[in-house]
């Protein structure tokens, strides 16, 4: 699927704007804060459904009504968002949708700067990196983590309605139950294709990571579990006893949403030990592969949409960047010509 052109009508900064793209690449160069990445964005959300950054609410230009993004394909067929303050709709195929159906959702590799210092952030941001980059491919790993959240969402509020009702309160420790029970399942859901997915990246990283650069070191990702490896039936008894626990805190404190992604360098942990040049070339072999990954699982060649990546990587990255997505359309934004 190629696109063929973008418009946009009151989103974010935008009035009205309109991106006429290439079938291979597209530049759309302009000043920090001119709205570049509100293109990539407003792209990302009709092929996939939602922002990767923000509400309807937060995206709607101010003192305006309404937003709408119009993606036009080569092949005749085009999606149309349109969000009216308070609700949004999909316009596929002439058929009018609350969410944009799956067999229309297309698979996007989304590069942005601060995945370059995804080594180092925080376990929260590497944690839905990782979920971003599953849900491109693996619709049952969105469908459980969409279930998971809801559920973790449903028990957390039952702690703090538990703690802050009366004596004669109607909660009682038997209504976690339910959301127990499918925090467990779910949750081992999530973990088993979260370690299934590092496998698969593992098995080539060191060797997408050499063709960026010339040593002979050895990178890989770990998942951290936290609680270790346990089965559905501990899972859920380590949630029923650590009830009285959580019910102090006002929050879940054990599960799936404590794990954490690890970057190894040579065996050991790379935020610290890998120079920043490595590090960078770690989150390049790792996009590369991502793509890949996306093509095998799927068959379709995603779109590649790259905010800004550029003046933060060398000539030879820059290169190496251009090279492995020449397959892939690209739509670069860059303050500058790349």
């Amino acid at each position: 699927m190629i696109i063929q052109s973008v418009q946009l009508v009151n989103f974010r900064s935008h009035d009205e704007f309109l991106l006429n793209c290439n079938k291979k690449t597209s530049l759309l160069i302009g000043e920090n804060g001119s709205g570049k990445t509100s293109v990539l964005e407003a792209i990302y959300e009709a092929l996939r459904g939602k922002s990767f950054k923000a509400s309807d609410g937060e995206i709607l230009k101010r003192g305006a009504d309404f937003y709408r993004v119009e993606l036009n394909f080569c092949d005749g067929k085009k999606t149309v968002v349109l969000f009216d303050g308070k609700k949004k709709q999909f316009l596929v195929e002439d058929k009018r949708t609350a969410r944009l159906p799956k067999r229309n959702r297309y698979p996007v590799v989304l590069f942005l700067p601060d995945d370059l210092h995804l080594v180092a952030t925080s376990p929260t941001k590497r944690r839905s990196y990782f979920d971003r980059v599953l849900t491109e491919f693996d619709e049952s790993y969105s469908d459980s983590l969409l279930k998971y959240e809801k559920s973790l969402k449903q028990r957390n509020d039952l702690l703090k309605k538990y703690n802050n009702q009366g004596s004669d309160g109607k909660i009682s420790q038997s209504d976690f139950f339910s959301w127990n029970i499918l925090l467990s399942k779910y949750g081992l859901e999530i973990r088993k294709k979260r370690i299934k997915y590092l496998e698969q990246l593992n098995l080539v990283f060191s060797e997408v990571y050499h063709s960026i650069v010339d040593n002979d070191d050895f990178v890989s990702l770990k998942l951290e579990l936290f609680g270790g490896e346990i089965s559905e039936a501990e899972y859920f008894n380590r949630l029923e006893s650590e009830l009285q626990r959580d019910l102090v805190l006002g929050h879940t404190g054990f599960g799936i949403h404590r794990d954490d992604f690890v970057f190894l360098f040579n065996g050991e942990g790379a935020d610290g030990t890998a120079s920043r040049g490595e590090l960078r070339s770690m989150i390049l072999a790792m996009k590369f592969i991502e793509a890949d990954l996306i093509f095998q699982e799927t068959g379709k060649r995603p779109v590649v949409l790259l905010d800004d990546v550029f003046s933060e990587l060398d000539n030879m990255r820059q290169k190496s960047l251009v090279k492995n997505f020449k397959e892939n359309q690209v739509i670069i934004t860059s303050v500058e010509e790349v």
